[in-house]
């Protein structure tokens, strides 16, 4: 199977084509990728000489590079996951966020649409899939209780979010309106190996390693549903295989947090494997700080379709899951600092000043 993967380069997008050339033997990859400050190619230096593995550095928004990618490689499937991901530069800089996320998904869709309506041979169409890769955050913000499901009304709160939701509702309007045979995933906070410094998990642990005050937003009880990203990959594997087309999945490990919790149990893990030289917790570091404009309080997935239709459940705990992250930032804090270049230096963004 050739599968096209846009943002390969990225966090999500990097993992899921090591597992694929690990773990699909059929598996024949095509990444496509902008490599924007978060794309990074040393992520997948341990498939970068594998025959099987194709990169192609191109915009999701240049129409003619697009088609020439189907073109040249004829793929059966395309798993979207390009994407302008961190909440906070899009309160800073929408504008790539409305390029990228809507615009490149459209040019992507009408390539696909475009490409299925050639001149291939129906049993290759019959067969071909589009699998968008979106989000929880689409759903705005739930109250203490209850859990997103599919049908959960779209309310997003963030110029990310928005883009994300445009995205979503053009992957069904292509659907709908052409047959284009799309499946949607919604999935939540991932963390893992190879994540880019600004998000929480790295950004906490590199933090603390510096000795540095940890900032957590507003009173640090917004909560999340945290997901390993290679038991996301996983998920996305299997409805591409089995999920049934025009559905959407969500993608969740039943793993709620609050901010705070996250960073407390961060700590407690540096506390054990890195200690710091006075003999006190990296929890003394906490530091509270103005909360971002629109932050949602509370994200809970319920995986419930994917889980009982396609049989797809989490191999890792979070606390596992968790502490397998902190031992390779310890064991990799070189790669963190080549990535860490002048893009991101763990600033605060996202204040609006």
């Amino acid at each position: 199977m050739r599968l096209l993967v846009t943002g390969g380069a990225g966090f999500i997008g990097s993992a899921l084509i090591r597992q694929l050339l690990a773990e699909e033997p059929s598996a024949v990859v095509i990444n496509a990728d902008k490599l924007t400050y978060a794309g990074n190619l040393e992520c997948l230096e341990s498939v970068s000489t594998s025959p099987k593995y194709y990169f192609e550095r191109v915009d999701i928004c240049d129409e003619r590079a697009i088609r020439q990618l189907f073109d040249r490689y004829e793929p059966d499937a395309v798993i979207h996951l390009a994407s302008e991901t961190h909440v906070d530069r899009s309160i800073d800089g929408p504008s790539a966020f409305m390029q990228t996320n809507i615009l490149g998904t459209y040019t992507l869709l009408e390539a696909a649409r475009e490409y299925t309506g050639g001149a291939r041979r129906s049993s290759e169409k019959e067969h071909f899939r589009f699998l968008h890769v979106s989000t929880d955050e689409v759903f705005g913000s739930l109250g203490l209780g209850g859990y997103f499901k599919e049908t959960s009304r779209y309310a997003p709160n963030s110029p990310y979010a928005a883009s994300k939701a445009s995205a979503d509702h053009l992957v069904r309007a292509w659907y709908t309106t052409y047959g284009l045979p799309v499946l949607i995933t919604n999935c939540s906070n991932n963390f893992g190996p190879f994540q880019f410094p600004e998000k929480l998990i790295p950004l906490i642990i590199l933090t603390a390693l510096e000795e540095k005050p940890l900032p957590v937003y507003g009173d640090g009880q917004n909560v999340r549903d945290w997901l390993y990203v290679e038991d996301h990959c996983r998920a996305l594997r299997r409805v591409l295989a089995a999920g049934r087309v025009g559905e959407s999945y969500n993608i969740g490990a039943r793993a709620e947090r609050t901010t705070l919790d996250v960073v407390r149990e961060l700590c407690l893990i540096l506390d054990e494997l890195q200690p710091r030289q006075n003999g006190r917790s990296y929890q003394d570091l906490i530091h509270f700080v103005q909360d971002r404009p629109g932050h949602d309080r509370r994200y809970a997935i319920d995986p419930t379709r994917v889980t009982e239709e396609l049989g797809w459940t989490p191999l890792e705990s979070f606390a596992s899951a968790l502490r397998k992250t902190v031992l390779w930032y310890l064991a990799n804090l070189q790669w963190c600092e080549r990535v860490r270049d002048g893009s991101c230096r763990g600033e605060r963004l996202g204040v609006m000043q």
